[in-house]
């Protein structure tokens, strides 16, 4: 019997509504370290990219931030999300639900943010349980999304080939890491008439939809494999 897939969700925006709270925290934050910035700005430009990548997109837009400005700008960019994550995070609609039907795969978080990060919003939205210490961190590895690196290295933490494994991100560096790294990828496109879902991806717009996608990939595999 085929082992079941081994499932590499991302965190903000798929397992946890946290881009609201970021894009409002860069919103209030960023202005006053001189780089004109807006929440809507964050989540119709920026919503998974890396926060160093942001700053430097801005820079070029904006002008560079004063010399060793950028430690003091994360530090409180960090510790404001954290506060408001503890005091507000919600896990998205259905996940809780699709985690528990998905109870029999192997499952692990792969995120572009710190793993400090990570844990707060797993700890936060009561979704640590479904994950315990499989926790993949860009920072930790050294690898950013788009970059398969992460979710490739991932997959090779969790013993898992990258056929074996399916990607479940809302972001569109997420999906595209995925696909790179020759995965299935589940796109849970919250915001269908705002995004589109790359070609080879599998769209969803609920989490309550996430099993049963899952269990049509399986499907899939099994067909293929008796042709």
């Amino acid at each position: 019997m085929t082992p079941p897939f081994c499932l590499l969700f991302d965190s903000d925006g798929t397992l946890v509504d946290s881009e609201i709270l970021l894009a409002e925290v860069m919103g209030d934050i960023l202005p006053a370290f001189g780089l004109p910035f807006s929440a809507r700005q964050y989540l119709e430009e920026f919503r998974g990219v890396r926060f160093q990548t942001i700053i430097e997109a801005l820079e070029e837009r904006h002008g560079a931030l004063a010399e060793g400005r950028f430690p003091t700008l994360e530090g409180e960019m960090r510790h404001l999300m954290e506060r408001r994550m503890r005091a507000e995070l919600l896990p998205i609609d259905g996940m809780p639900e699709a985690l528990t039907t998905l109870g029999a795969h192997p499952k692990a978080v792969v995120s572009n943010g710190p793993a400090r990060k990570i844990r707060c919003a797993m700890e936060s939205s009561g979704l640590a349980r479904h994950f315990g210490d499989k926790l993949y961190s860009a920072y930790t590895l050294n690898v950013w999304k788009p970059d398969p690196g992460l979710y490739l290295k991932a997959a090779e933490a969790m013993g898992q080939p990258p056929e074996r494994c399916v990607v479940i991100d809302d972001a569109a560096v997420g999906v595209a890491a995925g696909l790179a790294a020759g995965m299935r990828v589940i796109h849970l496109n919250r915001f269908p008439d705002e995004e589109t879902t790359p070609g080879g991806a599998v769209a969803i717009h609920h989490a309550g939809e996430l099993p049963a996608a899952v269990a049509r990939l399986a499907t899939q595999e099994t067909a293929h494999a008796s042709l």
